[in-house]
C-alpha cells in the first residue's frame, strides 16, 4: 500500500481474504451484523468468555481444553452436529450459566475475526457498539480498516451499513478516506436507518428459516452498548477504556 497518506486514514473492504492487505499496519474492525459479530458482542456483554474460530478443526481441539464449553454456530446455515445452539444472539440471552465459555463458529464472520487476529489490533463490531468502537479506535489508532465479512462473495447490505456508519464517525473525527469504495459506502449509507438492511438476502434467509427473532433483536439493539470488543489471544474481551 505504497503512497498511503500519512494522516489518519480509514478504508472499507470486505471478505476475510482482504485482511492480508491491512494486517501489517492497520487496526482491523471485523463486521458481520447477521449474525456473527452481533452474537460475539452480545455474548461478551452478557458475561460469557467468547472464542471465535474459523473451522470445526479449530473448534473441537479448543473445546477439549476448556471447561464445559458451549459450542455455538452454523456452517452454511446449518448447526453442526454436536453443537449446542446456532449462531443466535437471541438464544444467548436465554441462557443462564455464563460461566461456561462459548466457542463460536460461523460461515463467514468468525473466519474474518480469526484472520484479523495478528493485526496491531483487531476489533469486533456490530450495530450495538459501532459508535463506541469508532470513538475508541479514533483515539487509539492512526490507520483503520473496517472489513465486512461478506456472504457468498457478496458485501451484504447490513455489513455495508455498519461499516459505513463506523467510517462516517471516523471521518467526522478527522480521518481521511483513502479510496473511492470507502467514500461510496459512507455516502450510500450515511443517512439510512437500520431498517434499510431489510433489503438484504441475509434478512430473507432469517425470514425463510424462521429466525426472525434475531432480526428483530438486531434492529432493536442499535447503539445500545458503550463497550468496545477486541481480540486478545483468540478470545474477544472488553477493551480497556
Amino acid at each position: 500500500m505504497s503512497g498511503r497518506p500519512t494522516s489518519r486514514t480509514v478504508t472499507i473492504d470486505f471478505l476475510a481474504d482482504s485482511v492480508a492487505r491491512y494486517r501489517a499496519d492497520h487496526a482491523i474492525v471485523a463486521v458481520d451484523v447477521i449474525r456473527a459479530t452481533t452474537t460475539v458482542v452480545t455474548a461478551v456483554s452478557l458475561g460469557f468468555r467468547c472464542f471465535p474460530v474459523p473451522s470445526l478443526e479449530h473448534a473441537l481441539p479448543l473445546a477439549a481444553r476448556l471447561d464445559r464449553p458451549l459450542l455455538v454456530g452454523e456452517l452454511g446455515g446449518n448447526t453442526p452436529y454436536g453443537f449446542d445452539l446456532t449462531n443466535s444472539p437471541v438464544q444467548l440471552t436465554q441462557l443462564s450459566d455464563v460461566r461456561r465459555p462459548l466457542i463460536l463458529l460461523s460461515s463467514s464472520g468468525t473466519g474474518l475475526i480469526y484472520e484479523a487476529r495478528e493485526a496491531p489490533a483487531a476489533y469486533v463490531a456490530c450495530l450495538r457498539n459501532y459508535r463506541a468502537l469508532a470513538a475508541h479506535v479514533a483515539v487509539a489508532h492512526k490507520h483503520v480498516a473496517v472489513i465486512g465479512a461478506g456472504t457468498r462473495g457478496e458485501f451484504r447490505e447490513e455489513d455495508q451499513l455498519c461499516c459505513g456508519w463506523i467510517a462516517r464517525e471516523l471521518l467526522a473525527l478527522g480521518f481521511e478516506a483513502i479510496d473511492t469504495r470507502t467514500i461510496e459506502v459512507v455516502d450510500r449509507w450515511r443517512h439510512e436507518p437500520a431498517e434499510a438492511i431489510l433489503q438484504s438476502k441475509s434478512v430473507t434467509y432469517l425470514q425463510d428459516s424462521g429466525q426472525v427473532a434475531d432480526l428483530d433483536f438486531i434492529l432493536a439493539h442499535v447503539d445500545d452498548l458503550d463497550d468496545v470488543h477486541v481480540v486478545s489471544d483468540g478470545e474477544v474481551v472488553r477493551a480497556s477504556r
